[in-house]
C-alpha cells in the first residue's frame, strides 16, 4: 500500500464534490460502480490500495458493498454518507465496525451541499473520530475553502446527519402546503429538539446538535430546494406518489429510508418522535393536511 494515497469511493454528486475539493492540495483518485469521465478515475481495485479512503456510498447500500468488495488492509476511512440502515436500525458506525476497527474510522458531518462545494464556495465540516490522530491525518487533505473541526461524538454526528434528512422532508411538506415561514421555523426548531431527544438516548452530546453537525446541517437542508429530501417533501405536499417523486429526483434521498429506521428505533426505545412519525405516515400515504392537524393538536 502506497502511503499518503487518497481516494474517493462513490462518484455521485457528493463523491464528485469531495473529489474536486480534495484534489486541490494533492492527487485524489475516484472510483464508482460505473465508469465516469472524471480526472483520476480508476478501478475499484486500484482505489482500495490507497491508505486513505473517503467512502461516499449511500447508507442503505453500504453493507452489501462492504461484504462484496472490501477487505481491510489497514486503510483509514472517512464515511461521507448520512443515514441509518432501515432493515436493521443500525447506525453506519455499527455497520462499518464489522469490517474496520473504530480507530480507523471517521465520519464527515456539517452543512455541505455538493453543488456549492464543487464550485469552491466556503463551508465548514466536522470530522468525527474517536481517534483524534485520525482527524489530524485527514484534515490537511481538505482545501482552504473548507474549514474542518474535530469532534469525538460519532454517535451525535451520525444521528444529526440522519435525522436532519427526515426533518427536511417535513420542511418541504410545510413549504409545499404554503403554511408560511412562521410554520417552517417552528417545525425546524421543534425538529431540532426532537433530534436531540432521540440522540440523548444513544449518549450523544447536546453540543453536537447545537453545532455544525446538528443545527448547521439542519438549517441548510430543511430550507432549500437544493436539498433532495426537501424536494421529496414538496412532492408529497403536491400529492405525488413517492415512486414518481424519486423517479423525478433521479438521486438517493436518504431521509425516505432513514425515516423507517428512526420510527423503528423510537418504538423499541420508547422515544417521543412526533415529527418523524408523521413523516413516515405521510410517506406511507397519510394525507399531509391530516398530519398537520394531528401535530397542531398534539399537547407536547
Amino acid at each position: 500500500m502506497n502511503k499518503n494515497n487518497l481516494a474517493v469511493i462513490g462518484a455521485g454528486k457528493w463523491g464528485q464534490a469531495l473529489h474536486f475539493a480534495l484534489s486541490q492540495n494533492q492527487e485524489c483518485l475516484i472510483t464508482s460502480r460505473t465508469k465516469k469521465d472524471i480526472k483520476n478515475f480508476v478501478t475499484l481495485e486500484n482505489a482500495l490500495k490507497c491508505e486513505y479512503l473517503i467512502i461516499a456510498i449511500p447508507a442503505q447500500s453500504i453493507r452489501g458493498w462492504l461484504e462484496e468488495n472490501f477487505k481491510f488492509q489497514g486503510q483509514k476511512i472517512l464515511v461521507a454518507a448520512k443515514g441509518i440502515e432501515a432493515s436493521s436500525g443500525k447506525f453506519l458506525k455499527e455497520i462499518y465496525e464489522e469490517f474496520v476497527p473504530s480507530s480507523n474510522l471517521g465520519f464527515i458531518s456539517g452543512p455541505s451541499f455538493a453543488s456549492e462545494v464543487i464550485k469552491g464556495l466556503p463551508t465548514a465540516l466536522v470530522l468525527n473520530c474517536e481517534n483524534q490522530s485520525l482527524y489530524e491525518e485527514f484534515s490537511p487533505f481538505f482545501p482552504s475553502f473548507i474549514k474542518t473541526y474535530y469532534s469525538d461524538d460519532v454517535n451525535g454526528a451520525e444521528i444529526a446527519g440522519a435525522y436532519k434528512n427526515v426533518l427536511a422532508i417535513a420542511s418541504g411538506i410545510c413549504d409545499g402546503l404554503q403554511l408560511g415561514q412562521n410554520a417552517r421555523a417552528s417545525l425546524i426548531s421543534r425538529g431540532l429538539v426532537e433530534m436531540e431527544r432521540f440522540g440523548s438516548h444513544f449518549n450523544a452530546k447536546k453540543d453536537t446538535f447545537l453545532g455544525l453537525s446538528g443545527a448547521g446541517d439542519l438549517f441548510l437542508t430543511a430550507s432549500s430546494t437544493l436539498s433532495r429530501n426537501f424536494r421529496v417533501g414538496l412532492g408529497l405536499a403536491q400529492n405525488k406518489s413517492l415512486d414518481t417523486i424519486l423517479n423525478e429526483l433521479g438521486e438517493v434521498a436518504e431521509g425516505v429510508k432513514t425515516c423507517t429506521a428512526i420510527y423503528k428505533l423510537s418504538l423499541e426505545n420508547n422515544i417521543y418522535t412526533p415529527i418523524a412519525n408523521e413523516v413516515k405516515l405521510i410517506l406511507e400515504g397519510k394525507n399531509p393536511q391530516q398530519s398537520l392537524k394531528d401535530l397542531l393538536n398534539n399537547t407536547t
